[in-house]
C-alpha cells in the first residue's frame, strides 16, 4: 500500500514554532500559568454518583479498573501533544495491547472473550481519557476484528485474529465511500472474479486507521451478483493507496484516510465467506452500536471529572469556582446526564446479552445518549471559561469532537425516520 502525506507545515520545516521576540520555544500555558491541573495528570473518577459499579460483576469491575489505570498513566500525559500535531502516538499501541481488550467479546484466537458489558466498559474508560484513542480501538476491534470473527472462515480467524488481539497488527474497516456515507449500502467499489481471486476497484473515504493498518476489511459490490461481498486486504497489496485526510478540527489523532484501489488483487483465501449481502453486516453493526453508545458515555465522564477538579482548584473573587451556584447547577446537570446515559447503555448491554435487543432499541439508545453528550460537552466548555479552548484541559478537544463525532453517531434525522416505524409499524 502506498501512503501519501500532505505538504509539511512551515513550522515543522523550520524546526517548530518559536517566539519572534526571544527565539525560544512557546510556553506551555498549563505550566507557565498554573491556574489548574492539566489533563496530562488525569483527574480522579468522580462521575459514578449513583454507584452504578454495583451493577457490575467483579470481572467487569476489574477490567474497568485495569483500563482506567493504563489510560491515566500511559496515554493521558501525551494526548494533548499529539492532538496538537494531529499525529497518532504509535508508541502507546503496545501499552493498549497489554490491556487485553482488543477483540472484546470474541472468544478464542487470543481474544479476551469479555462480556459485552465488560467490552463496553473498556470502551468507555478509553474514551474517558481520549476519544481518538477509543475510536482507534473501536474500528480495530468492534468492526474489523469482529467482522473476521463473525464472517470469516476458520482459517482466516486463526491467521489474523491472534496478532490483531495483541495489537502487533492493526486493522481498519472500509465501508463508506466519497459519494456513499449514510447510504453505504449503495457503495460502488467493485469486486470482479478472476482466476485464483478477485480484482477490487474503487474508492473509500473516512477510513479510521486507514493510513497505517496492516489489514483492511474492504466491502465491494460483486460484479456478477450485484451483492455486497467482504474481503481481507493486506497493506502491501499492489494498487492500494491510502492518503491521510488533513485539516480536521475533531478527532485529530485519528488517521482517517481516503483509500483508492486500482486493480487490487485479493486471493480467494481472503474473501470473507460470511458476507454475501449488505444485510450480513448487521450482526457486526449490532455489537458496534452498543460500543458506539458507550463511547460518549466515557467521554462525558472525562469531561465531568475534569470540570469537577478544575472548579475546585480555580479561584475567582477570592473563592473557588465550585462555590458559585451557577457552576454547581451546570455541574449537577452534567452529572445527571451521565447517570441516565450510563443506565441506558447498561440496559442495552443486558438486552444484547439476553438476545432480545432490537435495532430500534439500539438506535434509540445511541441517538439519545449522543444527544445528552452534546449537551454535557457544551456545559463543560462553559464551566472552564477561557481555558475551555485549550487542549491542555481536555474539554476543548471534546467540544470539537462533539461537532465531528456525535452527529455521525447520532444521525438524529435518520433516526426520526427509522425509529417511529419500529414503534408504530406504520410508514407513509
Amino acid at each position: 500500500m502506498t501512503v501519501l502525506g500532505s505538504k509539511l507545515h512551515q513550522d515543522e520545516l523550520n524546526g517548530g514554532a518559536r517566539s519572534s521576540y526571544f527565539n525560544s520555544p512557546p510556553l506551555d500555558v498549563s505550566v507557565a500559568f498554573p491556574q489548574a491541573t492539566p489533563a496530562s495528570k488525569f483527574p480522579p473518577h468522580v462521575a459514578d454518583y449513583y454507584q452504578l459499579d454495583d451493577l457490575l460483576t467483579p470481572e467487569e469491575q476489574a477490567i474497568r479498573l485495569k483500563v482506567r489505570q493504563c489510560m491515566e498513566k500511559e496515554v493521558a500525559p501525551v494526548m494533548a501533544e499529539y492532538w496538537e500535531k494531529a499525529k497518532f502516538p504509535f508508541h502507546v499501541i503496545p501499552k493498549l495491547g497489554e490491556m487485553c481488550v482488543a477483540g472484546g467479546t470474541i472468544k478464542g484466537y487470543g481474544c479476551p472473550g469479555l462480556s459485552i458489558t465488560g467490552s463496553a466498559l473498556a470502551t468507555a474508560e478509553v474514551a474517558r481519557v481520549d476519544a481518538s484513542c477509543s475510536t482507534f480501538i473501536l474500528v480495530h476491534s468492534s468492526l474489523a476484528m469482529l467482522t473476521i470473527a463473525l464472517c470469516g472462515s476458520e482459517e482466516q480467524k486463526q491467521k489474523y485474529l491472534p496478532s490483531l488481539a495483541q495489537l502487533s497488527n492493526v486493522a481498519c474497516w472500509a465501508l463508506t465511500e466519497p459519494d456513499y456515507g449514510s447510504d453505504a449500502s449503495a457503495l460502488r467499489t467493485t469486486a470482479t472474479k478472476v482466476a485464483g481471486g478477485w480484482i477490487l476497484e474503487g474508492q473509500k473515504r473516512w477510513i479510521g486507521n486507514g493510513t497505517f493498518a496492516d489489514v483492511l476489511i474492504i466491502f465491494a459490490r460483486n460484479a456478477s451478483t450485484n451483492q455486497i461481498n467482504g474481503f481481507i486486504v493486506k497493506k502491501d497489496a499492489p494498487g492500494l493507496t491510502a492518503t491521510k485526510i488533513e485539516n480536521k478540527i475533531g478527532l485529530r489523532i485519528v488517521q482517517n484516510a481516503d483509500i483508492v484501489m486500482n486493480k487490487v488483487f485479493v486471493p480467494d483465501e481472503d474473501r470473507l465467506p460470511g458476507v454475501n449481502s449488505f444485510q450480513d453486516t448487521a450482526k457486526v453493526l449490532a455489537v458496534s452500536r452498543v460500543m458506539v453508545a458507550w463511547q460518549p458515555i466515557g467521554i462525558c465522564m472525562g469531561i465531568y471529572d475534569m470540570c469537577h477538579r478544575y472548579l475546585r482548584e480555580r479561584k475567582q473573587f477570592k473563592a473557588p469556582l465550585a462555590a458559585f451556584q451557577i457552576n454547581q447547577q451546570k455541574l449537577a446537570q452534567m452529572l445527571g446526564n451521565i447517570q441516565a446515559m450510563t443506565l441506558v447503555g447498561w440496559r442495552l448491554c443486558k438486552l444484547y446479552e439476553a438476545g432480545t435487543m432490537t435495532p430500534g432499541q439500539a438506535s434509540l439508545g445511541k441517538s439519545w445518549i449522543t444527544l445528552r453528550a452534546r449537551e454535557t460537552a457544551a456545559l463543560g466548555r462553559e464551566l472552564l471559561g477561557g481555558n475551555g479552548v485549550l487542549g491542555d484541559f481536555l474539554v476543548a478537544k471534546v467540544v470539537l469532537r462533539s461537532l465531528f463525532l456525535f452527529p455521525m453517531f447520532q444521525k438524529e434525522e435518520l433516526f426520526m425516520e427509522v425509529e417511529p416505524f419500529c414503534l408504530t409499524g406504520k410508514r407513509k
